[in-house]
């Protein structure tokens, strides 16, 4: 039996309210018995702003390096719309993925049965859903250089931002992607723009490199990232697993979440490389919806993807396969009841708080582990 560190940040608006639900999970586990967890609780975003100045402390960036991964609520609101830059409560988590070298994000697609009604497109192009965006994290326009403004004289500026890649960039998230489709149904989505985009030429070279190089028997098809955007909509589940850059991921994956019914569905998992020694990877899991400081505190919070972002985190950081296997269940027993939250409600369903969607989905691993 092992026991594992966690340091949760639970962050802004309803950030430290979807955590809560997600300790209800981390409590049933440990007085389950078999592996346990340790956890450690810090700040970051807009509440580190308040109380260091900065949107990450010296202190929390320790823990988060020493932890064995990272639990990550949201960041942000429109209270610090007005800080510099480089301290937003989104430069908290641009430097936790920096600092731990998180390159590789995974946010799953998937659509619960009894949420096929809940998407905007039809019934049967969504139902039975289950698609894997991979997102290249640490590269791309988000860290380029050089990033500014420049004031070019009357009354004219100048942005900046610069698209960067390299070669073992792009050879590193494609490994991931094909390993991961192995486990999967064994086909790979590659998306750019090489047709105006000099990087998007590197990157279909160098994935297509990479393919022939060791993944042969994995399906691989190439497709421009703007009309992978419109297949998305079209017709989700030709794909299996789509692998694109930093910018082009974060789109497409936004795009993916509204297909499975609301954005507090999609949880995501960011990982490094393994350890040499240890063979373990560095690891954040959170949500991909935002802070909504339009319904902190109200109770009305989907906990679902923070709940799920928990159950990745099992399995893809803690080797338990089985429990990760529980979670998903338990949300899916819970939504099959036609427990909804208000994101998720349509007429007749039964709308329940935060909490008592957290309770419920705790409920059914009770019940499914009986």
């Amino acid at each position: 039996m092992a026991t594992h560190k966690l340091l949760l940040l639970p962050g802004d608006g309803i950030g430290p309210e979807i955590m809560a639900e997600v300790k209800k999970v981390i409590a049933w586990l440990n007085a389950r018995g078999g592996d346990t967890f340790e956890t450690e609780e810090d700040l970051v975003g807009g509440a580190a702003y308040d109380a260091h100045g900065k949107a990450i402390s010296e202190e929390a960036m320790q823990k988060a390096l020493a932890a064995d991964a990272v639990i990550f609520g949201a960041v942000g609101g429109p209270k610090w719309d007005g800080v510099d830059y480089e301290v937003r409560p989104e430069a908290g988590l641009l430097r936790l993925r920096k600092d731990l070298e998180l390159f590789a994000n995974l946010r799953p697609a998937i659509c619960y049965p009894a949420l096929a009604d809940a998407s905007s497109l039809k019934h049967d192009v969504i139902e039975g859903l289950d698609i894997l965006i991979l997102r290249e994290l640490t590269g791309g326009v988000y860290f380029g250089e050089p990033k500014e403004i420049t004031d070019l004289g009357n009354g004219q500026k100048r942005g900046v931002d610069t698209q960067v890649y390299d070669t073992y960039e792009i050879e590193r998230i494609a490994k991931m992607a094909f390993e991961l489709a192995r486990t999967r149904r064994n086909k790979v989505t590659s998306m750019e723009k090489r047709n105006v985009m000099k990087t998007g030429v590197l990157w279909h070279e160098v994935v297509d490199d990479v393919h022939k190089r060791g993944y042969e028997d994995v399906e691989l098809e190439h497709m421009l990232a703007d009309a992978g955007g419109m297949q998305l909509v079209r017709w989700p589940k030709q794909f299996d697993v789509i692998v694109t850059d930093n910018l082009f991921g974060d789109m497409l994956s936004d795009v993916a979440a509204m297909l499975t019914g609301s954005l507090g569905m999609l949880p995501s998992a960011s990982l490094g490389a393994p350890d040499g020694k240890t063979g373990k990877r560095k690891a954040l899991y959170e949500p991909v919806h935002g802070s909504a400081p339009d319904i902190a505190g109200t109770g009305a919070a989907n906990p679902i993807a923070m709940i799920a972002s928990f159950g990745m985190a099992l399995r893809y950081s803690f080797e338990m396969v089985e429990e990760a296997d529980l979670v998903d269940r338990a949300i899916a027993a819970t939504l099959e009841k036609g427990l909804r939250t208000r994101d998720l409600a349509g007429q007749g369903d039964a709308v329940v708080s935060t909490a008592e969607m957290g309770d419920a989905i705790v409920a059914e691993l009770e019940n499914l582990s009986a």
